[in-house]
């Protein structure tokens, strides 16, 4: 039967992967996604077929977007930058990125922060 499905073309491993990829993409790291097609049981060169179509040098500014829809608002203090960090690393995207994304925040934060202090 799925045999059959396959070769009428409603069936391919190859849609299936691209369309998980894009997805995820908003929202996930390279390295999440490549977990969910591994739990999907797509096959190793299948997967990283459709992970090509994700640009490694997108993946901090996806990070980035996520990070601003979920936050929007750099941390308060460490525990909550440690928290966001966290978020940004379970959602797949690598540790490097991670903390990047949300010092960048930070540091953008501090310098208007001071002058509304001392004004």
């Amino acid at each position: 039967m799925l045999d059959g499905l396959e070769a009428a073309g409603l069936l391919s491993d190859a849609r299936f992967s691209a369309a998980l990829v894009e997805q995820k993409r908003a929202t996930h790291g390279r390295r999440a996604i490549a977990h969910a097609l591994r739990e999907k049981g797509v096959d190793a060169g299948q997967a990283a077929d459709a992970l090509g179509a994700l640009d490694i040098d997108d993946e901090r500014t996806r990070a980035q977007a996520l990070w601003m829809r979920k936050f929007g608002a750099p941390p308060r203090d460490d525990r909550e930058k440690a928290r966001q960090i966290r978020f940004l690393i379970a959602r797949g995207y690598p540790g490097s990125i991670a903390f990047d994304v949300v010092r960048s925040a930070a540091g953008a934060a501090s310098p208007s922060h001071h002058d509304a202090e001392s004004t």
